[in-house]
């Protein structure tokens, strides 16, 4: 049956204020990216910027282009921006709160030419804040950011490559 008009309209409040925070549906991963049964997922990310490489020597006398870091912005699905993703892998938000990612398991993705997708274990840090209860973090749905096709060889020693890219991470915290 449904909810008379006037209790509707009390209940109205409750209702936007669940759907204003709410997480956005996290995309599909493979079976080898899931995080542990005990986490859900609490924050869906884009990320927009680069991935940093580096010309070096490499065993044998040869060169190759080597990564160095990540260099991103991380936006809601409102486009605000909440936080940096840089080297370590580190995840900073505006409020201070901080992860650094740890390799647990990898996937090629769809897209051959873009970089794999990941499942990190999180290791929260700096201040107490939006990223301090997350332990896993998925990275998906990558657009670009290999290493760059151009030559890497001894003229070209120590030179840097900022190759753009798009991911999408989702945050994991423990569930309650």
């Amino acid at each position: 049956m449904p909810l008379p008009f006037p209790r509707l309209l009390a209940t109205m409040p409750f209702l936007l204020a669940a759907a204003c925070t709410s997480v956005p549906l996290p995309p599909a991963a493979p079976a080898a990216l899931q995080p542990p049964a005990d986490q859900r997922a609490t924050e869906v990310l884009s990320a927009r910027g680069v991935q940093i490489y580096e010309c070096a020597a490499s065993a044998g006398g040869s060169h190759a282009w080597t990564f160095k870091a990540p260099e991103a912005d991380l936006t809601d699905a409102h486009g605000r921006t909440l936080g940096t993703h840089f080297a370590g892998p580190t995840w900073q938000a505006v409020d201070g709160s901080r992860l650094t990612g740890k390799l647990r398991a990898r996937d090629p993705g769809p897209d051959p030419q873009a970089i794999p997708w990941l499942l990190l274990d999180a290791t929260p840090g700096g201040a107490p804040g939006r990223f301090s209860a997350v332990r896993s973090i998925q990275r998906l749905q990558t657009v670009g950011g290999l290493a760059p096709a151009t030559p890497c060889d001894a003229a070209h020693l120590g030179e840097q490559a900022r190759v753009p890219y798009r991911a999408v991470y989702v945050l994991f915290a423990a569930a309650y």
